[in-house]
């Protein structure tokens, strides 16, 4: 038993422990083959072939080698004639005559010497050399025909290439065995077409090593060439040859006549003289009119595809020039003018260039202006594409000092239109890392797919956001579209109108920046406040300090108060004329002079313009300081007095250097919530007594900056969010039954975007007072889904309602007639027509609708093309828009980038299209601030120690400031305010018509009285029925406008002395009659509509019935159709920057940058005001992650 256990057999290697963790080697090396692959290519034959056809750079060799091969053969050829002599051949002389000793050259044959043709004189050496190189050229020949066979020996042999290598070798060969042939003639010269076929290989072969693309173009321009000197060439050596039996020409005369013969020209004083040499140029003219047609119509063919393509931008201009590139997928020439009168705008941008990379063809429009000289040498159009790296490399995109990329706003899908922005900016980004780039977005969503861009423009977050402002600030539209154009202020300066001079001066100033130790404007406030700094510089120099930026901190901030002290380090950002480094400074030298003169008014008449910074005579500011009595509302400026009596001039407060805490009164906007409270109390029914400030808890998109809001404490139900249908929360159906105490501001559009919750934000901004929110109405043709409602259903008084603006039914249930503001924006199924300016039609007639509907409404639209905003206000037999028609068209024939600004619904901030910001996107590239201000101006952004915009109104208590520049002191002083700019409207009387006859003149006048009678009367009952808050009656009371339209109707009256016949005043009754049926036709449509859809009436005012403010915003429209406005209308304008000797009018708005008030609380209020803010807010925690991308 124990031999049988000592001869148990071992485990097998598989069951072993150690094998099972470290494994048989020897059991797998065992089993292991090893394979070998592409064994084919290690053949001798495939060896060969690799190094004499697939390597590209042994190939390339051995094509230099042939090249240089055949070339040799001509150059031995053209020794060989050079030292042959006829004469001496095989010891038989023959005689030859020239044209003038030949015998009856024109009826009698030459005698022709064969043996001349077929022999020729061949030194041994050369011999010997000719004959080594065709030996190489017949092994070559054969090596490569064996290295091509494919199967088809007949293919190769019959071979043009192989025929000529033949004919030129085999003699050659022949010759070694046989010496007595060593004197036949062969024709070597035709090596030379092989010695093309070679080179053009040699040059592809050339360009697949350097793996560079070469253009087609110079291929083709290449082999051209190449054809013409074989073919003279051919032709030369050929005729020389036949002559030596003949004539005997020299190889330069042979030369010389196929010269003259293929150019067309033909002297005839050398031609050939025997059949054979005549045959022969026969038979090369008709090879030469059959193949140099086709290379040229290659030539013209590629030459008109490359006028498509755009060709290339070289890399030596590249290297030694600066030029940007343009990406867009269609271009449009509004798009292109746009962009080239910005970009150049900037003197230091006139050296770039600027290429164009499109993949359509060049559209005929922008080919036309292509090709004006401004443009023609400094833009490049180049079609391709920004995904290919062939493209970008044709446009030098890793050496161009920027990269554009814009998206199509005209495309019916504008999703798929930020797909392909943002795949192009990745290719762009791919291709050249070290470009900057700056990209345009349509959709807020998508902006963050391109945020490692430089610069990001989304459209939809502008362009809603400065919608919204426009309804609580007035033209802040324009205010933007001004700040962000390039424009010298010369717009209008020519003209009579002293409100044109005055606008169009003032829209030349822009935001520009400097550092403080560098300046000349600030540089002496190192160590003052910031108000100190702002207002001294406004007054002593005429330049407003709107911002600042720490040198450690990137973030810009607007007015950040009189508690900032400037530092040498900061960078100022002002608005002026141009920048300080243009700016002329007149002394003190020259402003004694100029006080010796009478003083007027900067725009009192027309005048030579003055330097690029407003500096001499600015006005008087009173400093006597007496008894000052700090603002109660910061909207309005208390009139001060000294012991209840007016007997002495009023005094304003100097602006201190250091900031006194104890003298500005901050006004802190989170502390002041139990006030609201309290005030609010006492009303019945009052909505927003219980608004919370916190920060919205959903966003609908990435990206969007943290604002703090008026909240709802609780999210609002979806069901409630619908106006025009009750649920169990509240039974309203119509904005009526709400109660609203503000006016509503109505907003339609297709979809509920994303860009729209940028429209809500700035209306439900912490600073906004919570007695002055307007109840928000989205009109939406398409219901929107829960994403959007998720991100709504915490802010107030938000509400939403299917319906379209041309249906009268949603108008009225969506509470029309209650609003102040309605919003048109702009569809994206009506982006896009066949006829592109008419995009905008049906907006535009709609519009016109609903004013005709509607005339107290204040509507604000937006235009897909800016030139269609002269229809917003078209009336045929109006002089004065014809007046403006052709002053816009002066203003574009000088080059003016704003040649519509003095449209009066631009003017007044009524019309706006989302392309006119196009131009914010160019000039962030000379300015990199621009976009970070814009933002900041417009609320998108909340820096925390920024500053907001807000507007106050000018009333008859404010009157006694009577400046501009004193109004600066007192806001700075009182309030540490910075006001920028005043939106000025103003009564306005036009030239009468020419055709117009006397009498109408009366009958309007009548109709103005009655109309102020009845409006007086109305009024009255006005004010005996009901109270109105002072918003709503500063809205509705013009006095200053009834008091000049009295003056007025007056006036016409008194004119009116002629009396009219009786014939003339029955057709104007008539004509009365039918007009007054219109608009009861109109007003009992309404009507009508209302009590159908069980409406009240009591709020919706006859047309007939116009007060003076529906007045007024009429034709700040433009729509007012009325007889009496074809002489007298009011129209608004905004004034940027104004000097300090402007004087203020009643009914001025002030647009002016607030202090932040959160920025210098104590830090224990910010804590429980941050707590308070977590615990109203928490509810939205919840649902933060449900982000719609």
């Amino acid at each position: 038993m124990a031999e049988v256990d000592t001869e148990v057999p071992p485990l097998p290697p598989r069951y072993r422990f150690r094998d099972l963790l470290l494994g048989d080697q020897t059991f797998q090396n065992d089993d292991r083959v090893q394979v070998e692959f592409y064994v084919n290519e290690n053949t001798f034959k495939e060896r060969l072939k690799l190094f004499f056809i697939k390597n590209q750079r042994s190939s390339l060799r051995i094509r230099l080698f042939n090249f240089s091969l055949k070339i040799l053969t001509c150059v031995l050829y053209t020794v060989r004639v050079t030292l042959d002599n006829p004469n001496d051949t095989n010891g038989n002389p023959c005689t030859i005559f020239r044209n003038s000793s030949w015998p009856n050259s024109s009826t009698e044959s030459p005698e022709i010497h064969w043996k001349l043709i077929l022999w020729v004189t061949r030194p041994d050496p050369l011999w010997g050399i000719q004959v080594t190189v065709a030996l190489i050229s017949f092994l070559e020949t054969m090596l490569i025909t064996y290295l091509s066979y494919k199967g088809n020996i007949w293919e190769q042999i019959f071979q043009i290439s192989f025929i000529l290598e033949m004919i030129n070798t085999v003699p050659f060969i022949i010759t070694i065995f046989w010496p007595p042939l060593r004197n036949i003639f062969v024709p070597v010269f035709l090596n030379c077409w092989l010695a093309k076929g070679a080179l053009e290989n040699m040059i592809n072969d050339f360009h697949r090593a350097i793996q560079r693309t070469h253009s087609a173009m110079f291929n083709q321009v290449f082999i051209l060439i190449c054809t013409l000197l074989c073919l003279v060439f051919t032709g030369a050596c050929g005729i020389q040859h036949l002559e030596r039996a003949g004539k005997n020409l020299t190889l330069f005369d042979s030369f010389y006549f196929c010269i003259v013969t293929f150019s067309t020209v033909g002297y005839g004083d050398v031609t050939p003289q025997i059949w054979p040499s005549q045959l022969l140029v026969v038979i090369l003219i008709c090879v030469a009119l059959v193949v140099l047609p086709l290379q040229f119509e290659e030539l013209a063919y590629l030459w008109m595809e490359s006028q498509k393509l755009g060709g290339n931008y070289s890399r030596h201009r590249a290297q030694t020039e600066k030029h940007v590139v343009l990406c867009v997928s269609s271009l449009k020439i509004d798009l292109l003018m746009d962009f080239l009168n910005e970009f150049y705008a900037h003197p230091r941008l006139q050296d770039y260039y600027v290429v164009i990379l499109c993949p359509t063809d060049i559209d005929i429009q922008v080919r036309r202006i292509l090709q004006i000289p401004l443009w023609s040498q400094r833009v490049i159009y180049l079609q391709g594409s920004a995904l290919k790296d062939q493209d970008l490399m044709r446009a030098k995109m890793d050496d161009a000092e920027a990269c554009f990329i814009l998206s199509s706003r005209n495309e019916g899908d504008r999703t798929a239109a930020d797909h392909q922005t943002i795949l192009r900016a990745w290719a762009a980004k791919d291709f050249a890392p070290n470009c900057p780039l700056y990209v345009q977005i349509l959709k807020p969503e998508n902006k963050f797919h391109v945020k490692f861009a430089d610069h990001v423009v989304c459209e939809e977050e502008f362009k809603y956001a400065m919608l919204a402002l426009n309804c609580v600030c007035p033209a802040m539209s324009t205010l933007v579209t001004l700040l962000v154009h390039t424009s010298r202020g010369q717009e209008g300066q020519l003209s009579p109108e002293q409100w044109q001079r005055m606008y169009g001066r003032c829209s030349g100033n822009e935001v520009y920046h400097i550092r403080l130790c560098d300046s000349k404007f600030f540089g002496e406030y190192d160590g003052k406040s910031f108000t100190y700094a702002s207002f001294h510089a406004h007054k002593k120099y005429g330049v407003c300090l709107i911002g600042v930026r720490r040198d450690d901190n990137k973030s810009i901030l607007l007015n950040p108060g009189p508690r900032h002290i400037m530092a040498a380090t900061d960078t100022c950002y002002y608005i002026n004329i141009t920048k300080e480094e243009n700016s002329a400074f007149i002394f003190k030298q020259e402003e004694k002079h100029n006080k010796s003169l009478p003083v007027t008014g900067l725009y009192d008449a027309p005048s030579r313009l003055p330097v690029h910074s407003i500096i001499a005579s600015m006005g008087t500011v009173a400093i006597d300081l007496q008894n000052p009595d700090p603002p109660e509302e910061t909207g309005k400026l208390t009139l001060p007095t000294e012991n209840g009596a007016g007997s002495r001039r009023p005094s304003i407060a100097p602006v201190l250097e250091i900031a006194d805490s104890s003298a500005i009164l901050p006004c802190d906007l989170l502390s002041d919530q139990s006030e609201d409270e309290t005030n609010q109390s006492d009303e019945e029914g009052s909505v927003g007594s219980d608004f919370v400030k916190g920060y919205p808890p959903n966003s609908p998109y990435i990206g969007s900056s943290p604002t703090l809001c008026h909240l709802l404490p609780q999210k609002a139900p979806f069901c409630c969010l619908r106006l025009d249908k009750g649920c169990t929360h509240n039974s309203f159906e119509d904005a009526k039954a709400y109660g609203f105490k503000n006016k509503l501001i109505i907003v339609s559009a297709e979809t509920a975007g994303n860009g729209l919750y940028n429209f809500i934000v700035p209306l439900r901004a912490y600073y906004r007072p919570r007695k002055e929110l307007n109840p928000i109405v989205l009109l939406l043709d398409y219901q929107p889904d829960n994403h959007f409602l998720e991100a709504i259903c915490c802010f107030p008084m938000v509400y939403f309602m299917a319906g379209t603006i041309d249906n009268l039914d949603n108008l009225l249930q969506c509470g029309i007639i209650y609003a102040d503001n309605l919003v048109v924006v702009d569809k994206e199924s009506t982006m896009s027509a066949e006829e592109d300016y008419m995009a905008d039609a049906k907006t535009i007639v709609n519009v016109q609708t609903m004013f005709r509907l509607f005339p107290s409404l204040s509507i604000i639209t937006e235009l897909t093309h800016p030139s269609n905003m002269r229809f917003m206000q078209f009336r045929a037999k109006d002089c004065y828009s014809l007046a403006l028609s052709k002053l816009e068209k002066i203003e574009r024939d000088k080059g003016s980038n704003l040649a519509f600004m003095f449209r009066l619904p631009f003017a007044a901030g009524r019309v706006f299209s989302i392309s006119m910001l196009d131009t914010l996107l160019y000039q962030s590239f000379v300015k990199d601030y621009m976009i970070a201000i814009a933002r900041l101006l417009l609320g998108l952004d909340t820096t925390p120690g920024s500053g907001y915009l807000c507007v106050m109104k000018i009333t008859e208590e404010d009157l006694w400031i009577r400046t501009y520049g004193r109004l600066f002191q007192k806001l700075c002083s009182s309030s540490a305010e910075i006001p920028i700019g005043i939106y000025r409207t103003e009564s306005h009387m036009f030239s009468t018509s020419e055709c117009k006859d006397s009498y109408v003149q009366s009958q309007v006048s009548i109709n103005v009285e009655q109309g102020e009678e009845h409006r007086d009367r109305k009024e009255s009952w006005k004010e005996k029925t009901a109270h109105r808050n002072s918003s709503a009656s500063e809205q509705s009371e013009h006095p200053l406008l009834r008091k000049k339209s009295m003056q007025w109707a007056r006036r016409l009256s008194r004119k009116n002395t002629k009396p009219s016949s009786r014939a003339e005043r029955i057709s104007q009754q008539r004509l009365n009659l039918y007009r007054r049926s219109e608009r009861q036709e109109l007003s009992e449509l309404v009507k009508n509509r209302m009590k159908h859809l069980g409406l009240p009436t009591v709020g919706y005012e006859d047309v007939s019935n116009l007060t003076a403010s529906d007045v007024m915003n009429r034709v700040n429209l433009g729509y007012l159709q009325d007889e009496m406005n074809d002489h007298q209308n009011t129209l608004s304008y905004v004034l940027i920057n104004p000097p300090p000797d402007t004087m203020l009018e009643l009914n001025d708005i002030v647009y002016i940058i607030r202090s932040d008030p959160l920025a210098h609380m104590p830090e224990e209020s910010q804590v429980g005001q941050s707590r308070g803010t977590r615990n109203q807010t928490r509810f939205g925690s919840e649902t933060r992650n449900e982000t719609h991308l």
